[in-house]
Parts: C-alpha cells; structure tokens; sequence
C-alpha cells in the first residue's frame, strides 16, 4: 500500500483521529500497514476494548479516539480488517483498514 492510498483510506473517515492522522502523513510521517494477515474486527476489538478498560480503571488516560475505535470495531463486527500505524511528530496513530485497503475502520 502506498502513501497516497492511505491518504484516500483516512480522508474516507470522518473521525477527529482519523483527520490528525492524515494530516501527519500529509506532512510525511512514516507509515506502516501490516499486511501479513487479517483479522476479525470483533476479535480487535476485544483486545483494545480490554486495554481502554485497564487504562480508566488505573488512572490513564487514554489517547483521543480510542473508545470510539472500539466502538466501530465493534460495528464492524466479523468484517476482516488490517492494522496499520502513523507515525507523526505528536503521536502515533493505530489504523484499522478493510481487507480491501479502501477505507479506515477506525484510527485512534
């Protein structure tokens, strides 16, 4: 995958995440889309829906969008999807894309 189809990927997702992210790689941040293997929306979600419990039980504070990334995930229920990252100055941001590489699921 390359840059400017990520770029069409995440201007898809109206999502506040989702826009800092594109801007990142619009400004040239390194990227990374994992495309070893698939996986079920659900099963990703369960993980990162785990890990944002820990986080408000502990104390922490999550990053901006990652409850409403479980949330779609969520919503994407058994579609398989892949993970990709951004990474900008600011922060690095996790992708969900579809198995068909056109859009984002979720970014937080």
């Amino acid at each position: 995958m390359n840059r400017e189809a990520l770029q069409s990927a995440l201007s898809q997702d109206g999502g506040a995440s989702a826009r800092a992210a594109l801007a990142e790689l619009e400004a040239g941040a390194d990227f990374e889309v994992f495309l070893n293997q698939t996986v079920p929306a659900l099963q990703l979600r369960d993980i990162w829906s785990w890990r944002h419990e820990v986080m408000l039980d502990t104390g922490v504070t999550p990053r901006p969008g990652l409850a409403e990334a479980v949330t779609r995930l969520q919503a994407a229920r058994t579609a398989q999807v892949y993970m990709a990252t951004v990474t900008g100055s600011p922060r690095r941001f996790i992708l969900f894309l579809s198995e068909d590489l056109a859009r984002c699921i979720a970014c937080w």
